[in-house]
């Protein structure tokens, strides 16, 4: 950042044309490409709206097209994913009238980050196996005007996207890709992408310990390479993984801190989820109050963002709260978790599913409703089994076997 302010300073005094102008939107652009990384969104964008300025007056339509790209994931990662699609779109129509595949690319990339954020989990996983169909051969290496290799970063939200969806063995897939890509160059904000996105996959699969090792590889990377953008995604989930395999008071310190990084930054995109994340350790830990407010507030957050996948985990932890009190509020735990079932149902969001069904059986369980809990319980180990979802098998097969009497 240093060389191109300095290179910013020293282009105000060589002599105005369009060589010049030319050259003042491209650094612009480059410096983004430092901006991102570092998470720095507000200079970032003041300077995407210069080169947007300068693009105009030159009816530069090439140049314009990178802008309206780049825009997109600024309006994206600030929560505005309306803004983000119509840049993104912007992006595609002038990448597509003038073949250039690179700029189509990226476009199609960043469409899938809203998708994502919105909870259509379907069309984001689109997006980018679309990307990850046409980024092979010697486009594997290529970075595409970005801080590391789109390559690796369409299979990571990819396999993020499958993982929502239950569709665990494609993700794997592309996962193992992604890393396997990311190997090959050895660069921290390529490689931060590739384990955060494995890590997530075996987190939402309950595979806890590949999740662990994947997420500690992540934030190490983050830390040590100064890659502010992804460091609180990777915390969050490293915490989240610590809080499931009963690392409390590792898992904690962590949420916190995730969330912290992600308001200091502005970065709204996942921040309902981060959130979420943060109340269900504070549930594990018996701290109801505090989980209660901050699944309130993710509840709060997502809605007012659109971000529906985020408000269906809220809507289950806000369910877990209430049937875990003593006595259990049993009217709002079933509401909670009906809302957050007909969420998950509606955006194909399979492991969420699952989660519910045992949520209510284990409910129906403590109040005595026999033949509800069994049905329940035993919709929850029919897609626990079906996802090779083994973490949560033993305790729901226990809560079956209790109400059955066995």
């Amino acid at each position: 950042m240093a060389c191109f302010e300095h290179a910013l300073i020293t282009l105000h005094h060589v002599p105005e044309n369009q060589a010049q102008r030319e050259q003042a939107i491209d650094l612009r652009l480059e410096m983004r490409n430092v901006l991102i990384a570092l998470g720095d969104f507000r200079r970032m964008f003041a300077l995407l709206s210069e080169a947007e300025t300068l693009a105009q007056a030159l009816e530069d339509h090439h140049r314009l097209g990178w802008v309206s790209a780049y825009l997109s994931p600024y309006f994206s990662n600030l929560g505005d994913q309306d803004h983000a699609i119509e840049t993104g779109q912007r992006a595609l129509t002038l990448a597509q009238a003038s073949g250039d595949f690179a700029l189509e690319m990226m476009a199609t990339f960043f469409l899938g980050l809203p998708s994502i954020s919105l909870g259509d989990y379907q069309q984001g996983a689109s997006y980018h196996r679309r990307n990850r169909e046409a980024l092979t051969g010697t486009w594997l290496q290529e970075r595409i005007g970005e801080p590391g290799l789109p390559s690796v970063f369409c299979r990571a939200y990819l396999a993020w996207s499958l993982g929502e969806l239950g569709a665990f063995v494609e993700g794997r897939a592309c996962s193992a890709e992604a890393v396997q890509i990311a190997q090959t160059v050895e660069q921290p904000f390529t490689l931060g992408h590739a384990y955060f996105g494995v890590g997530l996959l075996h987190l939402r699969q309950g595979d806890v310990q590949a999740a662990i090792v994947a997420l500690e590889q992540s934030v190490h990377i983050c830390q040590t390479g100064d890659v502010q953008l992804v460091l609180p995604w990777a915390t969050s989930c490293l915490g989240y993984g610590y809080a499931l395999h009963g690392r409390l008071p590792e898992a904690l310190p962590l949420l916190e801190q995730a969330v912290e990084q992600s308001a200091r930054m502005h970065q709204m995109t996942y921040y309902p989820l981060w959130m979420a994340h943060l109340s269900e350790a504070s549930l594990l830990a018996g701290r109801l109050e505090e989980a209660h407010q901050r699944a309130g507030q993710a509840q709060a957050l997502a809605r007012d963002y659109k971000q529906r996948g985020h408000e269906a985990y809220a809507l289950r932890l806000l369910g877990a709260i209430a049937a875990r009190r003593e006595p259990p509020e049993v009217e709002h735990a079933e509401t909670h978790y009906r809302q957050a079932l007909a969420l998950a149902d509606e955006l194909g969001m399979r492991p969420l599913q699952a989660h519910c069904h045992r949520g209510l059986g284990t409910l129906y369980a403590k109040i005595g409703q026999r033949e509800q809990a069994r049905a329940e319980l035993s919709t929850a180990i029919a897609m626990y089994r079906a996802m090779d979802m083994t973490f949560w098998l033993p305790q729901t097969e226990a809560a079956l076997a209790q109400v059955e009497g066995r």
